[in-house]
């Protein structure tokens, strides 16, 4: 199966849905992420908007999440932003958290 996020126009992801890899194929045998948006353009009734995701993280750094975004500079998916003073690692497009401290965790 292949995954795909269904983004709003500013790219942040609304759903995730999986289509079967034979809607990828083109006339070679060969997997097609356009394929795939194709077959979701018409099953959703001319939204246009989808972007493939891998669950295993082998492309686009992470795997799509609701309330996400797709970056397109970056070609990656972004989780939501935990916290106000998180800082996003450019090298994987995950959030740091700041260290809070032992006190904190009630140590």
């Amino acid at each position: 199966m292949s995954y795909f996020a269904k983004l709003d126009q500013n790219n942040v992801v609304l759903e995730v849905h999986c289509v079967h890899n034979n809607e990828l194929l083109d006339e070679n045998g060969v997997e097609q992420e356009q394929k795939g948006i194709d077959f979701l353009v018409a099953w959703s009734g001319g939204y246009p908007y989808w972007k493939q995701t891998s669950y295993n993280r082998t492309f686009r750094k992470n795997s799509a999440t609701i309330g996400g975004v797709y970056d397109p500079v970056r070609d990656a998916f972004i989780p939501p932003k935990p916290s106000a003073d998180a800082t996003l690692d450019e090298a994987t497009c995950q959030w740091i958290v700041p260290n809070q401290g032992a006190d904190s965790l009630g140590a």
